[in-house]
């Protein structure tokens, strides 16, 4: 592990980028991006015009370390180059910024009201590649949609499970529990969810370090108490289809809570836009989450 980065993580200023968006929400992003489906012909030429788009994002002057902690990236992104360098080598030692690898494969059917992740089968051989590649953390999601009890301990029993073994190999894991912003039980879902994870974090060893990566709660500074134990690096939360107006709004209302969004962060970009006229957006996107991150 990398204590220069870890340092970063646990106290610097700025919030983290999410640039992960994988095999099934790459179509979405390029849409937004204006590049509808017609614009490549399979998988190796979406996943060129994403890394294109990334690329675009990270080496924009308004993506830097001043307002930007770490970015987390997708498998593809991370095995791609910028300026000759791996992403995540650019990232660190251009921009200052820590490298992060989204490493879940997808989500499972619902069932007890969540999504589990499904089965990682090749995790040993991805967490051997993101040491090569010099990741200093892990992200990886569930979702839960309903109130159900069961539901909702399996999916933090799987975060914790997962989260051990990803800290054993050597990495910071982002344990990500979303909850549905539609769910008609949202703020019963999150009291209850952030008692279970309480009792995970109490019986989690010294050693095993975490970031919570959470959907903003509907009662500000719900999930505070995370960062009374040691193991906790950062308390980050997602948009989670929030606008990027609104998601600033409703993270200002929450003390150490940093945001680590991704549409709400590139709302608006779009590729048929000018240099100037993408950083000019890139940048006041950026400046608005970072105020929204750090003024309480």
């Amino acid at each position: 592990m990398n204590i220069e980065q870890l340092k970063r993580m646990k106290s610097g200023k700025g919030f983290i980028a999410a640039l992960d968006q994988s095999g099934g929400s790459t179509p979405k992003a390029l849409k937004l991006y204006g590049i509808d489906e017609d614009g490549y012909s399979n998988d190796k030429e979406m996943f060129d015009l994403v890394h294109k788009m990334r690329s675009r994002i990270i080496t924009s002057p308004a993506f830097n370390s001043d307002r930007i902690l770490g970015a987390i990236l997708f498998k593809v992104t991370m095995n791609s180059k910028i300026d000759g360098k791996y992403t995540a080598d650019y990232l660190w030692d251009k921009k200052g910024v820590v490298p992060i690898l989204k490493i879940d494969e997808g989500l499972d059917t619902v069932k007890d009201g969540v999504q589990l992740m499904k089965p990682m089968k090749h995790l040993d051989e991805l967490l051997k590649e993101a040491k090569e590649r010099n990741i200093f953390g892990t992200k990886m999601r569930s979702v839960i949609k309903e109130f159900n009890e069961e539901g909702i301990k399996k999916v933090v029993s799987q975060q914790f499970e997962l989260a051990k073994k990803i800290s054993a190999a050597g990495f910071v894991p982002i344990i990500e529990p979303e909850v549905d912003i539609h769910a008609e039980k949202k703020g019963e879902i999150e009291e209850f969810l952030k008692e279970e994870i309480l009792k995970e974090l109490k019986a989690l060893d010294k050693d095993t370090l975490v970031i919570f990566k959470m959907t903003i709660p509907n009662k500000p500074d719900l999930y505070l108490d995370f960062l009374s134990f040691d193991q906790t690096v950062r308390l980050v939360a997602l948009s989670g289809g929030y606008s990027r107006e609104k998601s600033n709004k409703l993270l200002a209302k929450n003390q150490n809570l940093i945001a680590s969004f991704s549409r709400a962060l590139t709302e608006g970009l779009n590729v048929n836009q000018t240099d100037e006229e993408f950083n000019d957006l890139l940048d006041s996107s950026i400046e608005s989450i970072y105020k929204a991150s750090i003024e309480k």
